[in-house]
């Protein structure tokens, strides 16, 4: 072989080897930005898994209020207490204010 072409094929495999050394070195950076991108996206899930669970248990409690609220007892008591009704037999006591 002569010279020239040593020259040549060295030349094209050391022009390669910058192309593929550049092209890992872009696949590295976009590897660890999407890492990042991933650990951001996994920390939104676990706070709206939180926010879902605390909605969660507002909905229970709700329910619960609900549920307590077409109890007769409750109504009784809410129409004594902020409407002051009261049944025809019940005597009420007040204080009297000075």
């Amino acid at each position: 072989m002569s010279s020239r072409r040593k020259k040549r094929r060295n030349a094209g495999t050391v022009s390669i080897g910058i192309i593929v050394l550049a092209f890992l070195a872009i696949m590295s950076v976009q590897i660890v930005k999407l890492k990042q991108k991933v650990d951001l996206q996994n920390e939104q899930i676990e706070e709206w898994n939180e926010k879902l669970a605390a909605e969660s248990e507002r909905g229970e409690e709700i329910k619960q209020l609900e549920e307590s609220m077409q109890d007769t007892q409750f109504i009784e008591d809410q129409a004594k207490s902020k409407l002051g009704l009261v049944y025809d037999n019940e005597i009420i006591f007040k204080e009297k204010e000075d």
